[in-house]
Formats: structure tokens, C-alpha cells, sequence
């Protein structure tokens, strides 16, 4: 009864996005009043309560999970995407943007390539750098820009935001894996590179997959040359990934796999992708839209981008012409191309010098201008890094880019004014899904829908390992989260099911129950996927406010696709 009453917040959710198609906001905010009147009068009878805090008053516990929700929301989730698009905008302002976009198209005038470049290449790069929704939000606008649809272009980055986060922002979501399921908390480097190369080889064939996918969906006439491509492009990432994370750990496998999946791509433009005689994108129309180079176009767009109007043939037109005078070669100079991509290039440095990757830097940083929030109660502390987090090297880095770009001080500040409050339907639904997942954790749900589905699985239960993972990420918004919350399950599982020793998987030999262990980020990917919290993210990016529903109901059977291959790689490598 536990796992069906706590099942019934996710269920809402979905219900109210794809059923009623009601605004992601409002849908969270709904579900999250309704999560907190379960947590109140049902959680405590039914006994979902976990042991610590089976004295304390359910108001309370409530109260302060929600608390604690609010400001993990704030920070540094709603700071970065804050930033993120801020720093789309600043290009926007300043026109550098045209310039991104001449040089993207420069390289090839093949959809398909420019738009797997952008979100699988360089969406996984700030995946790996920065995560916490800079991969969505990002490619999205610069696809915008380029004039492809809204819609597509918010589920083509949601798609390609996948396999990259399990090693998001410099490996921390398998990091707080293995540190979770490891004796006294600190987990040894050998076991963060075993978990990280058991990760990838689950994840393995949606490396080549995905990427077929963003291809098809851009041009479904060329299948042969899309499975081409994604062979060519998966391959060389994964087994960068894997050569990573195997050797190196979970710090590295997203920033330096997205790279050469960059330079795998540029390679087959440069040598096999020929340019149209025209100058106009090779493919078909239907992914494009009109002109969207600005913010108000981006509302335009968004009318164009979700249904087929009666004049789709003129915005393609349109939109062919557009991008066909950006497809002509284009010859920047070196100070050119520093002033459009200064933005970028600065946010980049910022964040490598400030993450792991540079320790002395990243220690000073996260002990220093700390704030510490105790929560009664909980009997936790949440602490925020002012000089540490990535919404701080964002803006920095945007700032600073900025102004290279000849806005004064004063421009982006009316520019960070104007993103803030085109964002307030988004804070709605960030505050309220994050919180949600608060209370859901405090209030033993989370744990109650894991704990039913091993009960109904038994031996079967690898199949479903990364389903755990999904919802934990579904719920909470973060593969982080997903595995501070089931890591420790897993590895109960695991040795419930005797997986205690030594094995083979698929050819590498490991623990056993590191490789179940590991399924949990495997299927947490997954979920990002279709994770409100990444979905009002798109819409944001998109100007898409209100269509959460549609991006949902189109995202899902990808998701499924995903989590269900990831379940079989899990169940046939034991």
C-alpha cells in the first residue's frame, strides 16, 4: 500500500502535463500540495517514516523539507539556469551570435551534423563542465537561432542531455555513488573507476543510438547516412568515455569524450559531408522555422515550432534563405572569433579552474564565503559556496564576455534584469519540483516505490535497477540526488541477491555489486531525459512556457527506449 500511495505524486504529474496539458508550473505546483497533504496524513500511519525521524512531528518534518527544497532550488540550480540563458541573451544582445552561427554553418551546411555537433559535442561539454542544466538550456538557444523549430530543438538537446550526466559537472554524480556505498564514505579511486567504466559499458549502446536518433529527427530521409554517422561519431565516444573512466575516473569522461565526439564530427564534415550547391542546409525543411535571432521572434517561434500552420512552406522558405547566407564560408579573424566566443571561452576557463580539476583552486574556493543553513529537525546543514558554484563562474564568464563585446556594465545588467523576470514561471516550477522531491524523500516515498519494485522483482530485479535510477532523477531533477538517494539500496539488493564476489561483464572483470550499483546512474541518465525539473529548463531556453506537456509527451518514448536497453545491458551482463 506504501508504494502505491507514494506512487501517486509522479503519477499526478504526469497526468496533469499530458492529460489535462496544464502549465509545468502550475502541475507542480498542484502536485507539490498534494505530495505535502500525503506526507501529513498518510505517510506516518502507513509507517513510511524512516527511523530517524520516527519521533519527530510530521509537521515539522514537512515543514523543514520544504525548506530545504527551496533552497536547493535557489542554489545553485535556479542561479545557473539564470545564467545559462543570461549569457545566450548577452550573444543575442550584442549580435555575436550571427557570428557563432556563420562559423557553426561554415563547417557544414548537413543539419544533421550541426545539430549533433551542438547538442551531443558541445551540450556534453558543458555537461561536463558545469551540468545542473547548462547542456539543455544552451544548445537549445543556439538551435533557436539557427532557426530550427522550438519544439525540436528542445527535445533534441533533452535527448542529447543523457548518457554526458552521469559524469556531469567535472564526474560528481558517480563520485557521490561510489562515496555512498563505500566503507566510511570515501570511496577508493580504483572502486570510482570501476563504477565509471561498468557505467559507460551499460550505457554503451545508446552511445550510437542517441546519436541516430538526433539525426533522424533532423532528417528522416537519410538513414543510411545517419547510422553511418552515429556509428562513426558513438564509437569514438564511448570508447573515449570508457578509456577515461576506467583510467582516469569519473572527473574527465564527459568533458574530454564530448571533445572528440566534437572532432569526430568536424573530421566527417571536412571529408565526406559535401556542400550543397544552393548553399541551403541538406535535408529536409520540416525541423525549421523562421528566423529566431530574437528574443521576440522566440515567441513567434513557438507558435510556428508546435503545430503545422498554413503557411510552413513560406517560414521554411524563410528559414532556408536565412540559414543558407549563414552557410557561406566564413573567414573571421582570430580577434573575431575570440570577441563572438568570448562568452564561452571565459565561462569554460572559469569553470576548469575552479572544479576538480585544478584542486588547489577548487579547496580554496569551497572553504571560503561558505553560508551554512542548519535545518532542525532533519538534523542537516545546507551550505552554499558563493565563490564555488558554477552559477557564479557562468555569470563571470558572461560578464566578462560581454563586455569584450562592447555591452557596458549597465546593458547586461538590464539584460540579467530582463532574464530574471522572463524566468519566473520557471522558478515556480524548479522551487516547487525540487521541494517535492524533498518532502518525498524525508517522508519515505522514494524509498516505499524502490523497496515495492524489489519486492515484485525478486531475481528479476537488474532489469529494473535503472528504473530506480530514472525515478530517483524524474522526482529530484539531478543524478546526483538519484544516487545519494538508491545507491545504498542497490548495494542491498545486490547482496540480497548474492552478489557478493567477483564477475565478468561483458568482458571486464569487477565487482558484482559495483556493477549493480552503477546500473542506478545508468538509468538515472535516463530520467534526466524527461525530468520536469529539465523540461522547464527547455522551455525557458525555448520560450516555450506553458508547453511542458507537449516536450513531455514527445520525450517519453525515448526515455522509455533508453531505460528499458539500459535494463538489458544491466540483466545480460550479470
Amino acid at each position: 500500500m506504501a508504494s502505491i500511495i507514494s506512487i501517486i505524486p509522479i503519477v499526478l504529474l504526469f497526468v496533469l502535463m499530458l492529460g489535462f496539458k496544464m502549465a509545468g508550473h502550475k502541475s507542480a505546483l498542484l502536485t507539490l500540495v498534494v505530495t505535502v497533504l500525503l506526507a501529513l496524513f498518510v505517510a506516518s500511519p502507513l509507517g513510511m517514516i524512516a527511523p530517524a525521524h520516527a519521533e519527530d512531528s510530521i509537521i515539522a518534518l514537512t515543514g523543514w523539507a520544504l525548506v530545504e527544497g527551496l533552497l536547493k532550488a535557489v542554489f545553485p540550480i535556479l542561479i545557473i539556469i539564470l545564467m545559462a540563458i543570461y549569457s545566450y541573451n548577452i550573444l543575442v544582445e550584442s549580435k555575436q551570435i550571427e557570428v557563432i552561427k556563420k562559423q557553426f554553418t561554415s563547417i557544414t551546411d548537413d543539419k544533421g551534423l550541426l545539430v549533433l555537433m551542438l547538442v551531443w559535442g558541445f551540450g556534453g561539454l558543458l555537461e561536463g563542465m558545469a551540468g545542473f542544466g547548462t547542456a539543455v538550456a544552451i544548445p537549445a538557444a543556439i538551435l533557436i537561432g539557427l532557426g530550427f523549430k522550438p519544439m525540436f530543438s528542445a527535445l533534441v538537446s533533452l535527448i542529447g542531455n543523457t548518457v554526458a550526466t552521469g559524469f556531469g559537472a567535472v564526474g560528481v554524480p558517480v563520485t557521490t555513488l561510489c562515496n555512498e556505498v563505500a566503507e566510511g564514505g570515501s570511496a577508493s579511486v580504483a572502486q570510482i573507476c570501476e563504477t565509471s567504466a561498468f557505467a559507460i559499458i551499460q550505457l554503451a549502446p545508446l552511445f550510437i543510438i542517441l546519436p541516430f536518433v538526433i539525426l533522424t529527427l533532423t532528417d528522416k530521409h537519410n538513414l543510411v547516412k545517419n547510422l553511418i554517422i552515429a556509428l562513426w561519431v558513438g564509437v569514438i565516444s564511448v570508447v573515449v568515455q570508457f578509456v577515461c573512466g576506467y583510467y582516469l575516473g569519473s572527473e574527465t569522461p564527459a568533458i574530454i569524450g564530448s571533445l572528440a565526439a566534437i572532432i569526430a564530427i568536424i573530421a566527417y564534415a571536412k571529408v565526406f559531408a559535401r556542400k550543397a550547391s544552393n548553399g541551403s542546409l541538406e535535408g529536409g525543411a520540416d525541423t525549421l522555422a523562421g528566423d529566431c535571432k530574437s528574443p521576440e521572434r522566440l515567441t513567434e517561434a513557438n507558435a510556428e515550432g508546435t503545430k503545422v500552420s498554413a503557411d510552413l512552406q513560406s517560414a521554411e522558405q524563410e528559414t532556408k534563405a536565412n540559414i543558407a547566407e549563414q552557410a557561406v564560408k566564413a573567414n573571421f579573424s582570430l580577434s573575431e572569433s575570440f570577441k563572438a566566443w568570448s562568452v564561452y571561452l571565459f565561462i569554460l576557463i572559469f569553470i576548469l579552474v575552479s572544479g576538480a580539476l585544478c584542486p588547489p583552486v577548487n579547496a580554496f574556493l569551497k572553504s571560503h564565503l561558505v553560508s551554512e543553513v542548519h535545518l532542525p529537525v532533519l538534523d542537516s546543514t545546507f551550505k552554499f559556496g558563493w565563490i564555488s558554484n558554477a552559477g557564479l563562474m557562468l555569470f563571470l564568464g558572461a560578464t566578462i564576455g560581454g563586455l569584450i563585446q562592447g555591452l557596458s556594465f549597465k546593458r547586461l545588467m538590464v539584460i540579467l534584469a530582463r532574464t530574471t523576470v522572463n524566468l519566473r514561471k520557471t522558478v515556480v516550477t524548479i522551487c516547487s519540483l525540487i521541494a517535492l522531491a524533498s518532502v518525498m524523500n524525508y517522508c519515505g516515498m522514494i524509498t516505499a516505490i524502490a523497496s515495492g519494485l524489489v519486492a515484485v522483482t525478486g531475481d528479476f530485479y537488474p532489469l529494473v535497477a535503472p528504473m530506480i535510477g530514472a525515478i530517483g532523477t524524474f522526482v529530484t531533477g539531478s543524478d546526483t540526488s538519484s544516487n545519494i538517494l538508491f545507491a545504498k539500496l542497490q548495494a542491498h539488493v545486490a547482496n540480497q541477491l548474492g552478489m557478493t564476489g567477483q564477475g565478468t561483464f561483458f568482458g571486464m572483470e569487477g565487482s558484482q555489486s559495483n556493477w549493480l550499483v552503477a546500473a542506478n546512474t545508468t538509468g538515472a541518465t535516463g530520467g534526466k531525459m524527461i525530468s520536469p525539473q529539465s523540461i522547464a529548463i527547455a522551455t525557458a531556453a525555448c520560450d516555450m512556457e506553458g508547453k511542458d506537456g507537449d516536450i513531455l509527451k514527445s520525450a517519453i518514448p525515448y526515455a522509455v527506449m533508453y531505460i528499458v536497453l539500459g535494463g538489458l545491458m544491466v540483466y545480460f551482463g550479470c
